[in-house]
């Protein structure tokens, strides 16, 4: 089902000519490594905890976020090609070499994003970080407020419901905002490694404190192939991974190929129009919300 849904949905897109191509991506996470799916798309590297700048990933999860939202397929023949492979992609480092994080790295590369957005024409923010934060405050949290900032501005920020289901109320933060796309996967039900053992319904449900339906919709999260940190030639260029982490990327490469096609829309019209194309799946609305992404819909609206 994982694979198999990239391929015909992005096969949908790409076939009627939707490849991203001019939308700029910004992905908040553990850097990227400059794999040759990339092209010469990868048109910034921000380092938040090293200041570094040549792009690298000492953990792998944010090149294989990367890679599902515009990887071209490249060193796979096309096999395993990402959602948006036309899209620019802007890599903010703000995760460790364990996938963890400082909340102010953190606000570094969303206040970093708000201030370039249209130097690097940033129209999709792709948030695959989640947390239960101490002392949380909900909607009012410092991080929250600062991802709503992007919001505000008219970015279509993409954000994962976390990994802590299948309790109810379970969804991280900042994808509790009630104006950000949160993610859950639509998969979870699958036996997958993830936090160092095998796990199943992962995928954070809702609704949030306030009564709000989260996740909005979900995606594939399963046995996600996608590119990896290849550092010598006996290392594969792609890894499979799991968790919703990797089901928020396909809908940010959703949103990129939408506002390729439209790309008068605001982040309010991406929001509705995600809405309007989902397809229930006949799970609880706080697994799914909306339902399942169906690309094909989204971009025939």
């Amino acid at each position: 089902m994982q694979e198999a849904f990239r391929v015909v949905h992005a096969d949908m897109a790409h076939q009627a000519g939707w490849t991203g191509k001019g939308v700029g991506v910004a992905v908040l996470d553990t850097g990227i490594f400059p794999h040759k799916d990339f092209d010469t798309r990868l048109v910034r590297f921000q380092d938040m905890l090293q200041l570094k700048t040549n792009p690298y990933d000492d953990c792998g999860h944010g090149t294989h976020i990367a890679g599902i939202i515009a990887g071209s397929g490249r060193l796979s023949m096309g096999r395993y090609i990402g959602i948006a492979p036309g899209a620019s992609i802007i890599s903010i480092k703000v995760l460790d070499e364990k996938g963890d994080g400082n909340i102010s790295h953190l606000l570094m590369g969303l206040q970093w994003i708000l201030q370039n957005r249209r130097r690097y024409r940033i129209r999709v923010v792709n948030i695959s970080v989640g947390t239960k934060m101490k002392n949380e405050t909900g909607e009012n949290s410092v991080l929250v407020r600062n991802v709503e900032r992007l919001w505000d501005a008219g970015l279509v920020v993409v954000v994962a419901a976390g990994n802590n289901g299948p309790s109810e109320g379970s969804v991280t933060t900042p994808g509790i905002s009630r104006k950000v796309i949160t993610v859950g996967a639509s998969d979870d039900e699958r036996n997958v490694q993830l936090r160092g053992g095998r796990v199943r319904n992962y995928s954070g449900r809702g609704p949030t404190s306030t009564c709000i339906v989260k996740p909005e919709l979900v995606a594939p999260g399963s046995g996600i192939v996608s590119c990896n940190v290849s550092i010598n030639p006996r290392t594969s260029p792609y890894i499979v991974k799991s968790g919703t982490s990797m089901a928020t990327p396909v809908v940010s490469g959703a949103a990129a190929l939408l506002l390729e096609k439209y790309p008068q829309m605001s982040n309010v019209d991406v929001k509705l129009a995600l809405r309007e194309s989902c397809q229930k799946t006949g799970a609880p609305q706080s697994k799914e919300g909306w339902g399942m992404l169906h690309i094909g819909r989204l971009l025939s609206l």
